[in-house]
């Protein structure tokens, strides 16, 4: 199967553009000193910036992110309960209770907590044994458990992680991408909002030791309300957030920092940027037609392609030029399709970044054609190929 790249019009708010030809001469003016960045626009899920966001890295206890999705889809569809009560097994104590010296919520030995507190440590405490006593309790061991987290991993659409653990901690198979934590960010904040407010909760009380929330920027009246923070030795300091700031939802993972000082004013800088020196732009309307994909052998030689309602860009302020895309597909596309039918995705660029993709379907229905028709695409083929 070849993959098949065309040109692409949008109508943007200054007029008609030929996207595909507009010089890339606009650029992002923004650096950080994190080794890995990326900043997401949450609504429409535009990149607005990224520094090595698709490089494996070590996510340290940014990845109870995961846990916390597996833990929630336990709770959305009923097989396990906020009142449920988990085991703290002599692993969990080892690995993850105070005698470990990491993050913990110092459950004791041999007792049960329910998930709801469970649940509060992992997210406000980074508790490590929380995590493990979940992981016990929803799937019998931490190895079982993660074999579910990459499940649904692969669901969401995490295409550069792997996870090994439900705390985080060190592993030479755990990995993640910037990228694959903003996605994993949006998911969390979109389908489970019943719970995503605990995620601004300033401290959490357990076993008579109160204990702060680790990210240091729920405090700083940016609007920040979520999400995680990590570090280990060898990966450094790292941070998922988002705010409301500037009206709108941005999603934003910098990792790799030598100190918590480093990030937090790092992390300050990037989302107050993103919320001020970016515009909506709208790409084009939901009954727009975006382009065309060939059809091999069909009643016409292409199908007419459109998003699913309206899309809207987040661009620099003054720097619309710098905007490409292609629509991508799977060619040769064989009849029958039928209007409604995923057969293509639009990707946007930025200066030769990828800022977004956008399943595309079939504005119409195409039959197969007669002999003449598939005979003249036979030679097409044969004379052209489908690139």
């Amino acid at each position: 199967m070849s993959i098949r790249k065309v040109l692409v019009f949008f109508f943007l708010a200054a007029g008609f553009w030929a996207v595909a030809l507009v010089p890339t001469s606009a650029q992002l003016e923004f650096t950080t000193k994190a080794k890995f960045a990326i900043l997401m626009d949450y609504e429409s899920g535009t990149v607005l910036f990224q520094k090595d966001a698709d490089l494996p890295m070590e996510p340290a206890s940014m990845a109870k992110l995961m846990t916390l999705a597996v833990v929630f889809d336990q709770l959305r569809t009923g097989r396990v309960s906020l009142d449920d009560e988990f085991f703290i097994s002599e692993y969990a104590w080892r690995e993850g209770g105070a005698a470990s010296g990491g993050s913990t919520m110092f459950a004791e030995l041999g007792s049960k907590v329910s998930v709801a507190d469970l649940v509060r440590s992992v997210i406000i405490q980074s508790g490590n044994d929380a995590s493990i006593a979940l992981a016990e309790g929803i799937a019998g061991s931490e190895q079982t458990f993660g074999l579910i987290m990459n499940e649904l991993a692969d669901e969401i659409g995490l295409t550069g992680s792997n996870f090994t653990n439900s705390t985080g901690l060190p592993d030479p198979e755990l990995r993640t991408t910037a990228r694959d934590l903003a996605i994993l960010a949006r998911y969390l904040i979109s389908t489970y909002p019943e719970y995503y407010p605990i995620f601004s909760e300033p401290d959490f009380l357990w076993n008579g030791i109160r204990q702060s929330n680790r990210n240091v920027l729920l405090d700083d009246g940016i609007g920040v309300d979520g999400l995680k923070t990590g570090h280990t030795e060898a990966a450094g300091f790292g941070i998922v957030i988002s705010t409301t700031q500037g009206g709108r939802r941005l999603i934003a993972v910098l990792h790799g920092f030598d100190t918590m000082r480093e990030r937090a004013e790092e992390a300050r800088k990037l989302i107050t940027w993103g919320s001020r020196a970016f515009e909506q732009v709208p790409a084009f309307g939901g009954d727009g037609v975006v382009g065309y994909a060939n059809i091999y052998g069909g009643e016409k030689p292409n199908v007419a392609l459109e998003a699913e309602g309206e899309l809207y860009l987040y661009l620099p302020r003054g720097g619309r030029r710098c905007l490409s895309a292609n629509i991508v597909y799977q060619a040769p596309i064989r009849p029958p399709v039928l209007a409604g039918d995923e057969i293509a995705e639009l990707q946007v660029y930025c200066n030769d970044q990828l800022i977004q993709s956008v399943p595309l379907y079939a504005a119409e229905s195409v039959e197969e054609g007669d002999l003449m028709r598939k005979a003249v695409d036979a030679l097409k083929e044969l004379a052209l190929g489908w690139l």
